[in-house]
């Protein structure tokens, strides 16, 4: 999953042709934790945030760890805890 972002991450750096300098810069992270993010998918939240900023992409954010529908009562009441053993 991590490797797939940062696929993303790279193809629209290039998109807006920016180098990896050009790219730590604008996002004020170290041009090394980008190669690293790009190469391996390694990076932290905050700077991933940063480099999302500086691509344009905070939008795509917006889903994460979103509220979820409530459901009623009965719809909980309904749902039995299975607890495993092992």
């Amino acid at each position: 999953m991590s490797a797939d972002v940062a696929k993303r991450a790279k193809a629209m750096r290039l998109a807006q042709n920016l180098s990896q300098r050009s790219l730590a810069e604008r996002a004020g992270v170290s041009e090394a934790s980008l190669k690293r993010f790009e190469g391996t998918g390694a990076i932290s939240f905050s700077s991933l945030l940063q480099i999302a900023a500086a691509l344009g992409c905070m939008d795509d954010f917006g889903a994460l760890f979103a509220a979820r529908e409530a459901v009623s009562i009965d719809e909980i009441a309904k749902k039995r805890r299975i607890r495993g053993r092992g």
